[in-house]
């Protein structure tokens, strides 16, 4: 028990020291028991819920997801899914097609305020509910619950009976309080896409028949109770049932999966958590899960040195769900993976745990800064610890990007998640262009300034919900650039980057030969620009042109020459080059090619 009040209160200390004047959230306490029929696949449960208002505001009602009730026909999440213009479908088609008894359903039987019965509303995946007694800032009072669901087939994150055949891959399992902050509830209908919620301590207990293994969020309270793995069995099972609790603290979310047939193994991570991996003894799955597990290690070790200490003691690869998805502690792994298949999942989503858990933007309004962020993380750790040896570890982000440009169909970032016209359109703004967000932003204040950015993010902003302008300000204070342009531009635009030399021309500058070199910005963005030049006796020299509204610029290599900076409401730039009796050869714009230039054909003459 010393451990556990030890990490609550590392964790407060974590989670308090970053708290700025007047920024505030609010605060959750779950306790949960549910009692499972394993064989109809559905459970009846119980939750009490503290609910602490931080908040300034008088709160007169609240809201819940009930995030199982997307799953049968006629549901926003169906409707929408037959609407987007591409592989979207499927799930529609999927959700159509399901039997009445693979219907996902929550049924919120009863819910009480300290004691005083509610009157409820469900609205599909939302339930709304007025309180009896307003909670002022600074208190809290109690909601008490009563639910039966139903588990629907697996179609999307959640559900029973995987592909993988694993019986229960239980996200967004229970009736979950909304979030409510500065910009007031997000009670937001769940279409399929990201989450938002409420930092909180979650205790949960699961009560199934005793040959299942469960694995998830948080730590296990009873391990010589239930074996499985987790410790040696202190006494034979004396009825068909047995309980495992889990505490899960300052958390805004739990997950579970269960199966009868899963592998339990454990690695240590050097100066990290415990890593605990799930998956199926069979011949698809054993190989390549047993060779992953030092690589998980490798990748755990990278972003805790390049981003920030993992606060928790334990972490879970789980086989569940669909694809991969991350989760408070853990994350669900599906589907027969080859080992780089595999360990590319992995990395993706261990990755998460820093920007989806421990920052936990509003994945909703921002996937971006997760999905994004994520990508490009991760993409330079595959690089590195899978030895690909890529010169530009997120250089596909760049071509996915082009592609979207070239159709004439792309949607900004500040675009809500669920409000995107086409999957690609989501996918390629929230992981392509999140993740050219960050490179391009090494381009414009440099790679070790960037490096120190993302520390400094975390370390200030770690349990907290950071928004974009959250970040912009730290960047601009490592940099000591102003920096609200490029947020601005490249976040809530589709305005494009594309500069092109123009022409070179030979003068006489001050006495000495030279070439006056024009430039040209073609494109509606504007940005800070290297340019190369390569003489015929083999010389190369380097200079860099600030852009004007950035109030500064990186910091240069010994030998770059810094030229004037170029105001972005001119499209046109020259500079002058002395020559001697050299002769220029090549010109070129970002050699390079951090620059999301869309037109790369006149970066170079």
């Amino acid at each position: 028990m010393k451990f556990f009040k030890s990490l609550f209160l590392t964790l407060l200390i974590f989670s308090c020291s970053n708290k700025e004047k007047g920024r505030w959230q609010q605060h959750v306490s779950y306790k949960m028991v549910i009692d499972v029929d394993a064989e109809s696949r559905s459970y009846i449960g119980t939750q009490e819920l503290v609910y602490s208002n931080n908040s300034p505001d008088t709160i007169s009602r609240v809201f819940y997801h009930l995030y199982f009730n997307a799953f049968k026909p006629g549901s926003e999440m169906q409707v929408r899914a037959s609407e987007i213009n591409d592989d979207d479908r499927s799930i529609s088609k999927k959700i159509l097609s399901l039997d009445r008894k693979d219907y996902g359903d929550v049924r919120v039987l009863e819910l009480l305020q300290d004691g005083a019965v509610l009157d409820i509303i469900n609205q599909e995946t939302i339930l709304e509910a007025g309180l009896k007694n307003p909670l002022l800032p600074g208190e809290k009072t109690t909601l008490s619950m009563r639910f039966e669901v139903n588990v629907p087939q697996q179609i999307r994150r959640s559900g029973k009976d995987s592909e993988d055949g694993v019986a229960f891959s239980m996200a967004q399992w229970y009736p979950k309080l909304c979030e409510y902050d500065s910009q007031g509830w997000h009670a937001n209908a769940y279409i399929g896409r990201e989450f938002f919620g409420v930092w909180g301590d979650f205790d949960v207990t699961i009560n199934i028949d005793k040959n299942y293994t469960v694995a998830g969020s948080g730590y296990l309270q009873n391990p010589e109770e239930v074996g499985h793995g987790y410790a040696e069995l202190k006494k034979p099972y004396d009825s068909d049932k047995i309980s495992w609790r889990f505490l899960a603290p300052n958390v805004h979310d739990f997950s579970w999966a269960a199966d009868t047939e899963y592998v339990h193994d454990v690695v240590d991570v050097p100066g990290g958590p415990k890593m605990h991996f799930f998956y199926k003894e069979d011949d698809k799955y054993s190989k390549n899960w047993k060779i992953v597990q030092p690589y998980s290690v490798l990748f755990m070790q990278y972003f805790i040195e390049k981003i920030g200490p993992y606060p928790y003691k334990q972490y879970s690869v789980i086989l569940a769900g669909d694809g991969g998805m991350e989760y408070a502690m853990c994350t669900f792994i599906g589907g027969v993976r080859n080992f780089e298949s595999l360990a590319g999942v992995i990395s993706h989503e261990i990755a998460h745990t820093w920007f989806q858990f421990l920052l936990a933007t509003n994945e909703s309004k921002h996937a971006w800064m997760d999905e994004g962020f994520t990508s490009y993380i991760s993409d330079h750790a595959e690089n590195e610890i899978l030895e690909k040896g890529l010169d530009f570890a997120n250089r596909r982000a760049y071509v996915d990007y082009f592609k979207v440009v070239r159709s004439g169909l792309e949607e900004p970032l500040t675009t809500h998640a669920d409000r995107f016209s086409s999957s690609r359109n989501y996918g390629m703004a929230s992981y392509d262009k999140g993740s050219i967000f960050l490179s391009q932003l090494g381009y414009i204040i440099g790679e070790e300034a960037l490096s120190k950015v993302l520390k400094k993010y975390y370390s200030k902003y770690v349990f907290t919900h950071p928004d974009p302008e959250d970040f912009i300000r730290v960047a601009e204070k490592v940099s000591e650039q102003e920096l609200d342009w490029y947020l601005m531009d490249w976040g809530q635009t589709t305005k494009t980057i594309d500069y092109a030399i123009k022409s070179v021309k030979k003068t006489n500058t001050e006495g000495c030969d030279s070439v006056t070199i024009l430039m040209n910005r073609k494109g509606e963005m504007a940005i800070p620009n290297d340019v190369e030049v390569e003489f015929v006796s083999g010389i190369v020299k380097e200079y860099h042109i600030p852009l004007l509204m950035s109030r500064g610029h990186k910091p240069l290599d010994s030998g770059v020459v810094l030229l004037e900076p170029w105001s972005w409401a001119k499209k046109n730039y020259s500079f002058n080059i002395c020559v001697d009796d050299d002769v220029v050869v090549g010109i070129t714009i970002d050699p390079l090619n951090k620059s999301a230039d869309v037109d790369q054909t006149n970066n170079s003459i």
